[in-house]
């Protein structure tokens, strides 16, 4: 039978960026057991880590009201009030930010914030015209451009490209080149980004929030490897909030990506209205995060593991996957983006004679995943060559792992260009 499909059936069942990525995660581990994944998203197993995840899970289990809140209840539109109401305490007891539960509302992943979000505010306007949404700094997340009714939703600014050595560049934003289209009813950046690990400094996230602001439009951090938690940065940063500003959170990247909780912090006004979007969408969130999310919150042991264990993880499993780059691609025109945070390295062949894409099939066929990086120029134009250099990794998995596919990533590169 063909399928006769609305715009809508045609627009998201086909064949994106992210629905490759996740595709090949689950299709690759059927095809070959013996896949180094360097591709996906998923966070690294840290042991203490995983023990308090236990530890609070048992109790839950033991205690037979929470184990009824858990697993036995619709929670509220905005989500479980209880863990919104110790976030918002926690938050503004360390941050200073006036905040209530109201201000707190809980989605089934961040993905599922983000597509709740993007379309209350780019689409078909009441005067009719379309408003989009405008990435300051592009590369930005490949889960991003599919998230919209709206086709063509996305413009970009093209970042500058600051040389930090022979080996190691940073994408800055490009505040002179920085013109907002009249269209765009929203800005976004990621903090870290996703796929490069960039972390706009305090600076600069003042500047583009003052931009938004100036514009009349809201300003979105996507915060899922970030601040306040789980605080995968390796530079000085603070966390960023105002009326004006939707912070969006997780809790995946703490080691949690099955419990699916996303977290907006944002004005009342936001709040409510995406939590009525978030009703006819999903009904109810997922409760078993926040209930996690309490027993974490409730002594400030979420603080601990993010500041004393991932933060540091991540740190040295960073420097160490750049170092073994670094020997393995000697001779080579490689730049690997400075690593500040979240969970990724992203590299750039200069003059690579394929595509990053043939590149990647080549990697597929010798048993490594990475990810291509023409689809993380999001609302860019591809016909420029950088687009089709870069590649990201990600450095989560075993450190045995990571080092295997450090030498064939290597080898493959190198074959490419003699």
């Amino acid at each position: 039978m063909t399928l006769k499909l609305s715009r809508f059936g045609q627009k998201f069942s086909g064949r994106t960026g992210i629905v490759s990525l996740m595709d090949d995660l689950g299709s690759a581990l059927n095809e070959n057991p013996d896949m180094l994944f360097m591709g996906g998203g998923n966070p690294a197993r840290i042991p203490i880590v995983e023990s308090v995840f236990e530890e609070k899970l048992q109790d839950i289990v033991n205690d037979h009201d929470k184990r009824h809140s858990m697993l036995g209840i619709y929670s509220s539109p905005k989500g479980d009030s209880g863990f919104r109401a110790l976030l918002a305490e926690y938050l503004k007891r360390t941050f200073g930010w006036n905040l209530t539960r109201n201000n707190i509302a809980i989605s089934n992943g961040s993905q599922s914030a983000f597509f709740g979000l993007y379309n209350m505010f780019a689409g078909e306007m009441d005067d009719g015209a379309n408003g989009t949404i405008h990435l300051p700094l592009s590369p930005e997340y490949i889960g991003y451009q599919d998230t919209t009714l709206l086709r063509d939703a996305f413009t970009a600014t093209k970042p500058t490209i600051e040389h930090i050595d022979d080996h190691m560049f940073k994408y800055r934003v490009d505040f002179e080149g920085l013109e907002i289209p009249d269209t765009t009813s929203l800005m976004c950046v990621s903090r870290p980004t996703n796929p490069t690990g960039n972390v706009l400094t305090d600076n600069e996230l003042a500047q583009l929030s003052k931009i938004a602001a100036d514009k009349g439009v809201p300003f979105i951090i996507d915060g899922a490897y970030g601040l306040p938690f789980p605080s995968i940065i390796f530079n000085e940063a603070k966390p960023f909030w105002n009326e004006n500003t939707i912070l969006v959170l997780s809790l995946s990247k703490i080691g949690l990506p099955g419990v699916r909780t996303g977290i907006i912090v944002a004005s009342e006004e936001v709040v409510e209205a995406y939590s009525n979007v978030n009703t006819v969408l999903s009904l109810a969130s997922s409760t078993v995060g926040p209930a996690i999310g309490k027993e974490l919150l409730a002594n400030d042991k979420l603080e601990d593991l993010s500041l004393n264990h991932i933060q540091p993880f991540y740190r040295d499993r960073a420097g160490a996957t750049v170092e073994a780059f670094n020997v393995a691609l000697k001779g080579l025109p490689y730049h690997i983006h400075k690593p500040e945070g979240a969970i990724f390295l992203w590299l750039w062949f200069e003059g690579l004679p394929i595509t990053c894409k043939e590149l990647y099939k080549r990697l597929k066929d010798r048993g490594v995943l990475i990810v291509p990086g023409e689809d993380f120029f999001v609302g860019l134009d591809k016909s420029w060559a950088h687009t089709h250099e870069c590649i990201r990794i990600s450095y989560a998995q075993d450190s045995e792992v990571v080092m295997q596919g450090v030498e064939i990533i290597a080898q493959e590169v190198r074959a490419a260009y003699e």
